[in-house]
């Protein structure tokens, strides 16, 4: 446990720190979500607590830095799905220096963008409606019979050829997002500026993080995915103080659960890709009536039936004998809901965890074989990419030897 008296605060992900810290921190500390506060012995100081948020956390003028205790590099591996190494290693580099992560992600972010867009702004087709002097595409009907007996504008409904859609809408809202945030490299502040310029034509309108579910990615633009996965995590993420003649970031704290299972999910339905599809976040239920819904995280289907199922774990809860019953009791719930022999837990693997907690158990009486397999995210990132490839051969053959079964 970490002791200390300072207006900067580090700490590891799940590490305990004893700090000597004012009520008023405290209680906005208490309120948020990211650490746990509990009061210590000596008057004034306090446990906090370190939950799965990393990042960038300040409260009043007490700055708070949480690293990840997966290796560095790998944390930026996580945040860019679908982008290349190269892509990311430099701000890795950079987080590795500074530890701070928020200028660091607006870099990646920045180099992302800039590497999307010189493909060329994307453009298609959006109607559009207008009172024009002349008849453009199609007369708008209806909007025109509210004006009985006016001619002139016509209403019309024609296909605009644009590049003011959501996908640069989304990406635009987030560059002025990361214009706000200090300490961020002049370099990538003039990028950023550039990029501004290129999507000149583009509304600067307010967007919705959950706009991006919205968008439907295609051969078009897919390669606007990646870059729009980083702008979410802005505009989601990070909070911002305006001060005069400055703006200044606050906050930015990302949850490692979610980048954890995002990532697994992304590379099994890349490496399984011809072999098994690979449906997240499955709706189904519990019950014969249909009353209760369960959401597995990850369903493995062939020919539309499943096959195999598993639940995404970045930290499992665990007791002095291993995995806590919670995990077991959640699995059995999804392997008897969908009528399959077996599942897995897929976690990520701790070098500090017992060695005991990676297996397989069977369910007395209802035969249901569970599995907890690791996923090790202390090596290289290319170590890193042959375990999940190994976990989807994994699956495959489990999937492979429950279709053999039920034929």
């Amino acid at each position: 446990m970490k002791t200390m008296k300072a207006k900067t605060l580090r700490l590891t992900e799940f590490e305990k720190g004893r700090f000597r810290l004012p009520r008023s921190v405290v209680r906005r500390l208490a309120a948020s979500r990211y650490l746990k506060v509990a009061p210590d012995p000596e008057p004034r100081w306090w446990e906090v607590t370190a939950s799965q948020y990393v990042g960038t956390l300040v409260v009043e003028d007490l700055r708070i830095y949480v690293k990840p205790k997966i290796r560095l590099e790998n944390l930026f591996l996580l945040l860019g799905v679908g982008l290349r190494e190269r892509d990311w290693k430099k701000a890795a580099a950079q987080y590795d220096l500074n530890r701070n992560l928020l200028p660091a992600v607006v870099s990646f972010f920045t180099r992302s963008a800039d590497l999307c867009l010189r493909r060329g702004v994307y453009r298609h087709y959006q109607e559009e409606r207008d009172r024009l002097s002349t008849i453009r595409g199609r007369i708008d009907t209806p909007a025109q019979m509210t004006r009985a007996g006016v001619v002139y504008p016509i209403d019309c409904r024609f296909d605009e050829y644009t590049a003011d859609i959501a996908e640069n809408r989304y990406l635009k809202a987030a560059i002025w997002k990361a214009l706000g945030v200090s300490g961020v490299l002049p370099e990538d502040r003039r990028r950023l500026h550039r990029l501004l310029s290129t999507l000149d034509e583009v509304s600067a309108l307010a967007v919705r993080p959950e706009l991006l579910d919205r968008i439907a990615f295609n051969r078009l633009n897919a390669h606007y995915e990646p870059t729009l996965r980083l702008a979410r995590l802005l505009l989601e993420n990070l909070t911002l103080k305006d001060d005069p003649g400055e703006t200044q970031a606050l906050s930015f704290m990302v949850d490692m659960n979610f980048l954890f299972e995002r990532f697994v999910t992304h590379r099994l339905r890349r490496a399984l890709l011809g072999r098994l599809e690979v449906k997240s976040q499955y709706s189904t239920h519990l019950d014969k009536g249909k009353t209760v819904g369960i959401r597995p995280d990850l369903v493995f289907r062939r020919e539309g039936r499943p096959l195999f199922v598993a639940d995404l774990k970045y930290k499992l809860a665990t007791d002095h004998m291993g995995l806590s019953t919670s995990n077991y009791n959640q699995l059995l719930a999804y392997t008897t809901a969908l009528d399959l022999p077996e599942g897995a837990l897929i976690y990520c693997q701790d070098p500090d965890e017992p060695a005991e907690v990676t297996g397989s158990i069977t369910v007395r009486h209802a035969g249901k074989r569970i599995h907890a397999w690791g996923v090790d995210m202390s090596g290289s990132p290319a170590e890193v990419e042959s375990a999940i490839s190994n976990l989807a051969d994994r699956i495959d053959i489990r999937a492979l030897c429950q279709a053999e079964k039920a034929a």
